[in-house]
């Protein structure tokens, strides 16, 4: 199979060192705490031609051997290490990465047939991110290392879940970085339109071609299920709602009624499937609709609720927008409060690397404070477990969620 850029690899041989790329001086230090990546300004020079896509040896400005690694000189990313020095880097070290993989999923997870089974550099496979939706399995490879690699991926996930089909989502505005075109296809088996999936005590229908990212936002789990003790008899309102996961979450632990807005139609129609596949559609309602000017049109109309659930998109893909990003957060987070009863629940997200914790907050608070509301921080969270992070790297933890009681 031909993937990527540049010739197919022979999932059965190991891939050749084509190069190496020499660190600048005392640049070592985070590579060597268990960060995966080389940045292009670290790099003093490269040794020999290696192509875009090759595998690299990484060396300290002494010479001394880091790792090995996958090569980009066009990225930001110039190189995304995988394996130690001289170890071989072919399908039988990604079919023992994927076993380790899925050995920690069943500790984790040991009844669920639906959830993320790869989280890239978490998961030591760089730049790959696998799905498991009971028997298919949905990829994207996010590096153009990984990308050229995609045949002898599916020949080891085949290997080690033998899945009906293995389909690709590869329209991630993350390939653009690596000079990578947008792909969706089917690249192994039969596969379905449509798969039903269980959440605890729910069904979701999730559109494996068509839905959100790989089909479904396996990330928020543990967070609707945490939210279900704050919802009996609430009115709620699910903004950026999706395929209805929090929304439907709420109304299966006892909110009265439900109000779930996105502005995509083709989110909406799902989550009210997604009711309907639950026997929730009298709580539940779900409209298309851009969530600001909804949210003023509800104030308009004296519209109050008692909980409400922020889980928008990322409003930052670069650090540079940072500054553009939290005026985001700040009205989106200041217009719902306007909406939120005394003695309420607001569940608000940020799914940006880019916003970190400490500024998601100072966000928040000011949004609570222009609306001359006052915060008690009840729960912290962040990303489930099958999205597993890595200490040394930050970039690998992106998901927070603050549930706060509003006076």
């Amino acid at each position: 199979m031909e993937s990527g850029l540049g010739a197919p690899v022979d999932s059965g041989a190991a891939l050749a060192v084509a190069g190496r790329v020499v660190l600048r001086q005392r640049e070592e230090a985070r590579l060597l705490r268990g960060h995966c990546w080389v940045f292009s300004n670290e790099v003093a020079r490269t040794e020999g031609e290696p192509p875009p896509g090759s595998l690299v040896e990484v060396a300290r400005a002494d010479g001394r051997p880091l790792g090995l690694g996958l090569y980009n000189p066009a990225s930001l990313i110039a190189v995304r290490l995988m394996a130690a020095p001289g170890e071989a880097v072919d399908g039988v070290l990604i079919v023992s990465r994927l076993r380790h993989a899925q050995i920690l999923r069943r500790r984790i997870y040991p009844d669920l047939g639906s959830l993320r089974v790869v989280h890239g550099e978490s998961d030591g496979l760089p730049g790959l991110i696998v799905d498991k939706y009971e028997d298919c399995l949905v990829v994207q490879t996010l590096s153009l290392g990984m990308d050229k690699l995609l045949g002898v991926i599916c020949d080891a996930l085949e290997e080690v879940y033998h899945p009906r089909a293995i389909l690709e989502r590869n329209e991630s505005h993350l390939r653009e970085r690596e000079g990578l075109p947008q792909r969706r296809s089917v690249l192994r088996g039969d596969a379905p339109a449509r798969v039903v999936i269980q959440e605890s005590d729910l069904r979701f229908e999730v559109d494996l071609e068509s839905g959100q990212k790989t089909g479904f936002y396996f990330d928020q789990r543990e967070n609707r299920l945490s939210l279900r003790r704050f919802v009996s008899g609430a009115r709620v309102l699910d903004a950026y709602c999706q395929d209805g996961g929090f929304g439907l979450h709420a109304a299966r632990a006892g909110a009265s009624a439900v109000v779930g807005l996105d502005i995509a139609q083709d989110a909406v129609d799902r989550a009210r499937r997604n009711a309907a596949l639950n026997g929730l559609e009298g709580i539940c309602r779900f409209e298309c609709a851009d969530a600001l000017p909804a949210f003023e049109a509800l104030h308009v109309d004296r519209e109050r609720f008692d909980v409400i659930i922020l889980d928008p998109p990322s409003f930052t893909r670069t650090r540079k927008n940072v500054p553009a990003a939290k005026r985001g957060y700040e009205e989106v987070n200041r217009r719902a409060l306007r909406l939120l009863r005394r003695g309420g629940i607001l569940a608000t997200a940020s799914c940006s690397f880019h916003i970190t914790d400490e500024t998601f907050m100072e966000c928040v608070v000011e949004a609570a404070f222009r609306c001359e509301r006052k915060l008690v921080l009840l729960e912290w969270r962040s990303q489930a477990p099958d999205h597993p992070i890595l200490p040394s790297m930050p970039e690998t933890r992106y998901l927070k969620l603050g549930i706060f009681h509003v006076e």
